[in-house]
């Protein structure tokens, strides 16, 4: 039986990532919204920084940073050192210039969606913000089936299909150490991973942003540390290391014989699970941000897609591929052991400390994509049921949740990944339409900001001041 869901899960993914399916959404997505907002990923890069740390008008409402670490949490993960590595094993090192190009149209893509959900936004009953794209195809498009398949989705890719691959992703990483059993080992790791997972969720919403935001800067920057370190050890190999990713990029003899397992589509594929940008996750942390323009949170967004990609992604290659460490020994029988890839490269640069520093940076990595991952996953709940889940109700979830992580721990590669692959597929399929449709309204969005602040003013937004007929929470 496990076999037959896992033969359906390929199928489908299969179909998903023919080259006119999701990765022409992405792609012509991606560009149309940059080419729509004047390239605004280059021309309001310097603006993102300084909405960053603008305060909440609220007490109780969370700051553009707060929402920020939210979705990096969730961003930021296993997704920057395994995806990246079995992008490289199995693509080779051109994935990763086009894992760049998916993030810079991506970030266009990311604005869009983040700026319409704060849009159409709504108000909670202490007076803070939630909502995202299920709210947007609710008000904006009329279609509240299309927001309740989203929220199915977001709940399934999250709290399944992510959530399983991050634990996988950490329990992989100890097979370089000699206490490692595969008969025990992910099972003892399954069971810590999902005690302290469990412990973190019932704090509830609050308790995931500060655990997150003291969290996540450190992690990322002691990471991209690590990876400067290994650069500067092989600097002699980068000129090389530079040419290989480029050469690779534009095979196009060997990217045409079997597109399926090119660079170009492994790119897409981890970029997507890396940064999420089409997906509809990060609009749901996006929505929770106090602020007096959409355009702003939107700004923030885009900023989280670079970070994501551009820095983190971009350590994890560089600090592999300037070892000169053969990524293809690391590939068997078409499957890649990412984690043996990284250590192996660290290793040869930092000695033994290289495995034990990846196992710690997995470590965090992993604990806040879960807790990030999550955090999107109750406003779908509530979203689907149209209220707010009984103790009960919400108890039961948060025990099937952390289940899930220990299940994930214990579950094969192969399982894991293809179900994650799928998922992200199919809920691209639902949000990425709805966005082109209602794109014009965050261009707008858009224009009004910088009209204002071309005008010397700190933009406040009305929503009838571009023509929003439809009734929103805030912007009146």
């Amino acid at each position: 039986m496990f076999e037959a869901i896992h033969s359906g899960i390929l199928a489908v993914s299969n179909v998903l990532y023919q080259p006119w399916f999701v990765p022409l959404l992405l792609v012509v997505g991606g560009l149309y919204f940059t080419f729509r907002c004047k390239f605004m990923q280059v021309r309001l890069f310097k603006e993102s920084f300084k909405v960053i740390m603008e305060k909440p008008s609220d007490e109780n409402g969370i700051s553009s940073f707060g929402a920020l670490m939210v979705s990096t949490a969730s961003r930021v993960g296993t997704g920057n050192i395994i995806g990246v590595a079995t992008a490289i094993c199995l693509g080779g090192a051109g994935a990763i210039f086009w894992m760049w190009v998916t993030a810079f149209i991506g970030g266009a893509t990311a604005f869009i969606e983040s700026t319409l959900a704060q849009i159409y936004k709504k108000r909670d009953v202490d007076g803070t913000s939630y909502g995202g794209p299920a709210f947007y195809m609710q008000t904006a498009l009329k279609q509240r089936w299309l927001g309740v398949i989203f929220s199915v989705l977001i709940i399934l890719i999250y709290a399944v299909g992510y959530n399983m691959l991050a634990a996988f992703n950490l329990q992989s990483t100890f097979a370089a150490f000699s206490f490692y059993d595969a008969s025990v080992t992910p099972k003892i790791i399954g069971i810590i991973l999902a005690i302290l997972f469990g412990i973190i969720v019932i704090g509830g919403a609050k308790r995931l942003i500060k655990v997150t935001g003291v969290m996540v800067p450190i992690m990322g920057v002691i990471y991209v540390a690590v990876s400067i370190l290994v650069l500067i050890l092989n600097i002699t190999n980068i000129p090389a290391m530079i040419a290989g990713i480029f050469r690779s990029a534009f095979d196009f003899s060997a990217i045409f014989g079997g597109f399926a397992g090119s660079c170009i589509m492994w790119g897409i594929k981890r970029g997507l699970y890396s940064n999420e940008a089409g997906m509809g996750s990060a609009p749901n942390a996006a929505a929770k941000a106090d602020v007096s323009h959409p355009v702003k949170q939107g700004l923030v967004q885009m900023l989280s897609v670079f970070i994501d990609t551009l820095l983190i992604c971009s350590a994890t290659a560089f600090m592999c591929l300037s070892t000169m460490t053969d990524p293809s020994a690391y590939v068997v029988d078409g499957a890649a052991d990412a984690a043996g890839y990284v250590q192996a490269s660290m290793g040869s640069a930092l000695g033994s400390f290289g495995p034990v520093f990846l196992a710690v940076a997995m470590s965090l990595f992993a604990f806040t994509t879960l807790i990030g991952n999550y955090s999107y996953c109750e406003g779908c709940l509530e979203f689907i049921i149209r209220r707010a889940p009984k103790k009960g109700e919400l108890l039961v979830f948060r025990m099937i949740a952390t289940v899930l992580v220990f299940v994930g721990a214990i579950a094969s590669a192969g399982f894991v990944w293809d179900t994650a692959d799928m998922l992200q597929g199919l809920i691209v399929v639902v949000n990425v339409p709805s966005i082109l449709i209602l794109g014009g309204t965050a261009i707008k969005c858009l224009n009004d900001y910088t009209k204002q602040r071309k005008e010397g003013k700190d933009p406040h937004f009305i929503a009838s001041d571009i023509g929003i007929k439809e009734e929103t929470d805030f912007w009146k």
